[in-house]
């Protein structure tokens, strides 16, 4: 197998001549011809300056470099897509995909031996995960880092809980606008990700779960010096893997893995996100999540971290406590501790080095858990026969099992319209429906999930009640709302059929979620729905792409197309050494 710079040559139909015109752009650099001989470590750079979360990412890829050269290999910087949660439009989920597919494609088409991907907003660690267990070369994924705590008032604040909660004391009037202006500086301290337990920190604990980051890397603050360090051990890694070779992640990304990885998920009370990007990751491999194993996880292995939105602490606290280490020692046996890491240990050996903190109770022990079953629950029922989320952690346990009477809107631009208006016939044990917000029908399942209470109803008090959709919700989000229900309406799904008055009933104890319609009924409403076309919005390019190729929630929505390992498209990578010798 070719190595460093002989690996994967541009097609002249002269494979001598191929290797002579790279070494001999690459040089006009200043690379020496010892540098060009060692082995590659490509590191993905995912800087932009729409992307806040990855502010840190330019210091992380020095480091990594620098661990790369200390090590005896070539480190070559490339960028690839930067996705941020809030200035992506229409939503992240959109170009998760897009990113995958350049991150794989950037990967396969330069020569490195290994690789380090750079990642953390919400999006971009499972699209870069993705893309390395499709093109499985030897990888190491190092994480941004959540974001320190703000403050306000005396009171510990955290993006983006705190947005939400405070955002909605602001709707029901009781914070004034210089007050929420106030806050608005305070909630975002410092460069990272969430610190709370949203979508980018369950996705770096699992990503950590899976093997694929060094120990600790998923909870050390982005600021943090220890952040820069782990970088460098990183990068340093990634030349010791470039040389043998292995771990790739088929090596890593076993049954046992994912496994591991949905109880890691129950256990920190993760985002509901993190299960369609799990999917999805597996789904690239010959492994698959099935929802009923999910589910009957989630009955058996408790909420052991106190963190928001289930708990009170924050990330950081998480990280002074022993980080994933020190979780993964309290799961114990729950877990297959002699599944593989990238650090060429085995969670066995993490899990016996972790740090004991006296005092600390951000991580509880299994005896003594925030919540005694995990954070989420599947769903079915006649309104979602592939299945539905709902994260009942960080729910009202008093409408876990609720009947109420439909109020729907047709999509965000309804709901935006209508949900404030003091004329809304809603009363609080109503069920809030929004649809036509899933992968297809949005496009791109937005975060819509979390739909506001109405204002009539915030001002009198109420803070949560049923809120049933298509869409997606962040981690960061409270309340009793179901996700994710597949298959979604704009495919024709049953939640198309659901009509204001009509009654749902919730009850998470049974898994159950029904629209108490009689079988001819719901057969006439489907017979009225008018049939199918393209819209206008996915006419043409990526938008065209996705609204034909994307897979429901419940498949992750990954392209129907990239699903499988795609490491086997046949390229010859053997050439020989301009001189003739073999190299």
């Amino acid at each position: 197998m070719s190595k460093g710079l002989r690996k994967g040559l541009t097609s002249y139909g002269d494979a001598g001549f191929s290797l002579f015109l790279r070494k001999a752009f690459i040089k006009a650099m200043g690379y020496s011809d010892d540098a060009l001989e060692r082995p590659i470590v490509g590191i993905t750079d995912t800087y932009s300056d729409y992307n806040p979360c990855h502010g840190n990412v330019p210091q992380l890829v020095e480091a990594v470099k620098r661990g790369v050269m200390l090590a005896g290999a070539m480190p070559m910087v490339f960028p690839t897509i930067s996705i941020h949660e809030s200035f992506a439009h229409p939503t992240s989920m959109y170009l998760r995909n897009l990113m995958a597919m350049d991150t794989e494609e950037m990967i396969r088409a330069q020569p490195m031996d290994a690789v380090v991907v750079i990642g953390g907003c919400d999006k971009t660690l499972p699209a870069q995960i993705m893309a390395a267990a499709s093109v499985d070369l030897p990888t190491v994924v190092v994480p941004v880092g959540p974001m320190v705590v703000g403050h306000h008032k005396g009171e510990v604040l955290g993006a983006c809980t705190d947005c939400r909660r405070l955002w909605a004391a602001h709707r029901a009037g009781e914070i004034d606008e210089a007050e929420i202006e106030t806050v608005n500086g305070r909630l975002a301290p410092s460069v990272g990700t969430c610190m709370v337990m949203g979508t980018a920190s369950t996705m770096a604990c699992i990503t950590e779960a899976l093997g694929l980051s060094l120990p600790m890397s998923a909870t050390v603050p982005a600021p943090h010096a220890e952040r820069i360090r782990i970088a460098e051990a990183s990068g340093k890694r990634a030349a010791e893997m470039a040389v043998s070779g292995s771990p790739r992640p088929s090596e890593i990304l076993t049954a046992s893995a994912f496994r591991n990885a949905q109880i890691v998920l129950q256990a920190i009370g993760g985002s509901t996100n993190g299960l369609i990007h799990l999917t999805a990751i597996a789904n690239r491999t010959k492994e698959r999540v099935d929802l009923e194993t999910f589910d009957r996880i989630g009955r058996e292995v408790p909420v052991l971290i106190d963190l928001k939105p289930s708990g009170q602490h924050y990330m950081e606290h998480f990280h002074h406590a022993g980080g994933m280490p020190k979780l993964m020692r309290e799961l114990g046996d729950i877990l297959d501790l002699d599944a593989r890491t990238v650090g060429g240990t085995t969670l066995r050996d993490v899990a016996a080095a972790a740090e004991e903190v006296p005092g600390q109770d951000a991580i509880r022990a299994r005896g003594n858990p925030i919540k005694p079953i995990g954070a989420m629950a599947v769903l079915r029922g006649n309104l979602a026969p592939r299945g539905a989320v709902i994260k009942h952690s960080a729910a009202s346990p008093k409408l876990l099992q609720h009947t109420g009477r439909a109020v729907v809107f047709e999509n965000v631009e309804d709901m935006a319209a209508r949900i404030d208006d003091p004329d809304l016939d809603v009363t609080a044990d109503d069920v809030l429906v929004l649809r036509n917000t899933g992968p297809v029908g949005a496009p791109g399942m937005p975060e819509a999930g979390y739909l506001p209470i109405p204002r009539k109803l915030a001002r009198a008090g109420v803070k949560d009640m049923v809120r049933i959709s298509d869409a997606r919700m962040s981690g960061t989000a409270f309340g009793t709302i179901v996700l994710h229900i597949a298959p979604e309406s704009a495919v024709g799904g049953p939640l198309a059929l659901v009509r204001t008055g009509d009654r749902i009933r919730l009850d998470v104890e049974a898994r159950r979620i029904d629209l108490l319609v009689g079988d001819e009924e719901l057969a006439s409403r489907r017979a009225a729905l008018p049939s199918a076309s393209r819209p206008d919005w996915a006419k043409r390019g990526y938008a065209r792409l996705l609204h034909d190729t994307v897979l429901q929630a419940d498949q992750g929505c990954d392209f129907d197309f990239m699903t499988g390992t795609g490491n086997d498209r046949g390229f010859v990578e053997e050439v020989p050494a301009i001189d003739g010798t073999d190299k």
